[in-house]
């Protein structure tokens, strides 16, 4: 079909994470992209939050100011990339192209995504290790990383058991890193995720 847009109906989004809607085309000749409007419709409100114009790119709704991004380099991809998700952010949001022809006529069209925004908890981590295998020579330098995914942000904790079985609080980064590894390191590791 002669310039037709393409994207998605409905997007789950995770909460304080970042998504793209997409809405592209496939460039057609003698027809020049006039404007790009980026408008939602909320439960209670509606607005455009993006215009593209020959005066340039526009943010109109001050929510979305500093949170949203349109591609300028590929032809015929007009996504909108939102960052900082918020709750309040669901709604339905329209991505419409008007085009002028060569014989001066304008053409729109319009796609609409429906957006959610999910509360996502932290996974179980997983501990990934600098190397395979966890054991080591003495002197030697090793990592080991805690990878959760959920909601950002994503807090982690190192814990090393000791004897009579209380917990030792390492870091409170992701990584657990060793310079040179001694006789005495050796032993039980955790790592926790947390997030909101």
């Amino acid at each position: 079909a002669l310039l037709d847009l393409t994207g998605l109906n409905e997007i789950k989004g995770v909460w304080k994470g970042s998504t793209t809607l997409p809405c592209a085309y496939v460039p057609v000749k003698d027809f020049v992209q006039q404007t790009l409007m980026w408008t939602v419709v909320h439960d209670q409100s509606s607005g455009t939050i993006f215009r593209r114009d020959g005066s340039g790119d526009h943010i109109l709704l001050s929510e979305y100011r500093g949170r949203v991004s349109v591609l300028k380099d590929v032809p015929g991809n007009v996504s909108l990339h939102i960052l900082n998700l918020e709750i309040s952010d669901r709604g339905a949001y329209t991505c419409q192209v008007t085009w002028r022809a060569s014989n001066n006529s304008l053409i729109a069209k319009d796609i609409t995504t429906k957006v959610e925004v999910v509360k996502v908890a932290a996974t179980k981590p997983v501990i990934r290790a600098s190397e395979p295998g966890l054991t080591f020579p003495a002197g030697a330098r090793t990592s080991l990383t805690c990878v959760a995914s959920g909601s950002p942000p994503i807090s982690y904790r190192w814990f090393r058991s000791t004897p009579g079985g209380k917990a030792l609080l390492l870091s409170s980064q992701a990584e657990l890193a060793w310079d040179s590894l001694r006789p005495s390191d050796t032993g039980k590791y955790y790592c926790e995720a947390e997030n909101r």
